[in-house]
């Protein structure tokens, strides 16, 4: 007889804010995938519904505006009224406005900072609540390669993505006692709605391809595997932590070879 792998998140309910697209779509699939139940949570409450249909017995859909303190609390609360014990939550909304800091004004600055850093406030305080009363378990936050790394027009994203990584840190310090690891993971270039702009410009893609050191972009499921990881009892033993899916981004600095 076998021991259960430690990749695998059977039994777990796992909540996936964000969970309709992108990131967040590909790591409820592939949650559900690996044993979880898994609540795909999404403020498009028409396509969470679609997506937790396709995945089907192991997955339900509700509507959650991760901006709202309040809608985020009823989250938890109404799954935990309904029998769920979240043990894994991923929260992966996200936007960017794409102006030089003079350029940007204050309407831009506070649409960023409140979905992005706001919001991961919200389900990081409401979500990790919920998974100590639930016994404990694993949050994964999605930060990126610009909490370290910058460009011009890139300074609020880049900003609230340092700020998620400091959240995560905080949290994992202050819910250890209560069995909660908080981690944040650190895409690369990803293909996803929110790099929709990048894309449309060839050389603008090709510049950033050319970023890497495996050449290419990743895609929505390759970031999907390490959130699944961080989510599983194989890691265990990590917490507070920043894992950079990068592509080897952030690894090197120039590109001169001498051999």
């Amino acid at each position: 007889m076998t021991s259960a792998s430690p990749f695998s998140l059977a039994g777990m309910d796992v909540v996936v804010i964000g969970g309709a697209s992108g990131i967040g779509e590909a790591s409820a699939r592939l949650a559900a995938r690996c044993g979880a139940r898994v609540v795909v949570a999404d403020r498009d409450e028409a396509a969470a519904r679609e997506l937790a249909a396709g995945i089907g017995s192991a997955a339900v859909s509700r509507a959650v505006d991760v901006r709202s303190g309040k809608s985020v609390e009823d989250l938890f609360r109404q799954l935990e009224s309904e029998g769920f014990e979240p043990r894994g939550l991923v929260s992966t909304p996200g936007v960017n406005v794409r102006k030089r800091l003079a350029d940007t004004n204050e309407e831009e600055f506070e649409r960023v900072v409140s979905l992005n850093l706001k919001g991961t406030f919200h389900a990081l305080r409401h979500g990790a609540a919920s998974l100590a009363r639930s016994g404990g378990g694993s949050v994964v936050l999605l930060s990126s390669i610009r909490s370290q790394v910058v460009e011009a027009g890139q300074g609020v994203y880049a900003a609230t993505k340092a700020g998620i990584v400091q959240l995560a840190r905080t949290a994992a310090a202050e819910w250890a006692a209560s069995g909660v690891r908080v981690n944040a993971l650190a895409p690369g270039v990803v293909e996803t709605p929110l790099t929709a702009q990048i894309e449309k410009r060839p050389d603008w893609k090709q510049a950033y391809t050319d970023k890497t050191l495996l050449g290419r972009w990743a895609t929505a499921e390759e970031m999907a595997a390490p959130t699944v990881f961080l989510l599983s009892p194989a890691a265990s033993y990590v917490t507070g932590s920043v894992l950079f899916a990068d592509g080897g981004w952030t690894a090197v600095d120039g590109r001169f070879d001498p051999l």
